[in-house]
């Protein structure tokens, strides 16, 4: 049982199968989120950049105060990731950012993390870290399940926004991971037998 049990774990770190599919492994699913986070970012930035301000601005405001939160919090857990301080004492900024400066933000965010998943190790994956809430509470998470804290607490926020789209009829982005996976990888429509 042991011996199945080891196999099994040491096929699951294969990158590809036999017929040449992708095993997702934690980490590779890791990266495919986070590269679908910043395609998203980047098609919700295009759609809030188009209200228009005279007939849209609270709501425009409301999109980019919800977006800087998880911006902050993805800032603030890459410290924890990093064992760092960071200098954030609340999950927001009490003033509203620019958003062509919010914008400029995420993308390096977005990017620190790419950057940082394409360096980790799956070993690394499971070391928990301590840290310390905004609140002062003290914490303790692996990286792999901050990781994923950031990539569905970002997700959450967007879904907020196309519902505060919607009902202003602005058609939000279509923010499906299976809709990014198809448009960075076309061939995946004709993988159908």
């Amino acid at each position: 049982m042991d011996r199945a049990l080891n196999e099994d774990v040491s096929i699951s770190l294969t990158f590809f199968d036999e017929k040449g599919y992708l095993i997702m492994s934690a980490l590779n699913l890791l990266q495919t989120l986070f590269s679908y986070q910043a395609w998203a970012n980047n098609d919700l930035f295009e759609k809030i950049e188009s209200l228009d301000l005279g007939l849209h601005f609270k709501e425009q405001q409301t999109a980019v105060r919800l977006i800087n939160h998880a911006y902050i919090v993805g800032r603030i857990f890459a410290a924890h990731l990093q064992n760092i301080r960071h200098d954030y004492s609340s999950d927001n900024t009490p003033e509203t950012p620019a958003l062509a400066e919010l914008r400029a933000a995420v993308s390096a965010s977005d990017q620190w993390y790419l950057d940082y998943l394409a360096q980790l190790g799956d070993e690394q994956l499971s070391k928990p870290i301590p840290f310390i809430f905004t609140d002062g509470d003290k914490g303790s998470m692996t990286r792999e399940e901050m990781l994923l804290h950031i990539v569905t607490h970002s997700g959450y926020h967007r879904g907020e926004i196309g519902r505060l789209l919607g009902s202003i009829g602005i058609t939000p982005p279509w923010d499906t991971l299976a809709v990014y996976l198809h448009s960075s990888e076309p061939h995946r429509r004709l993988s159908i037998a």
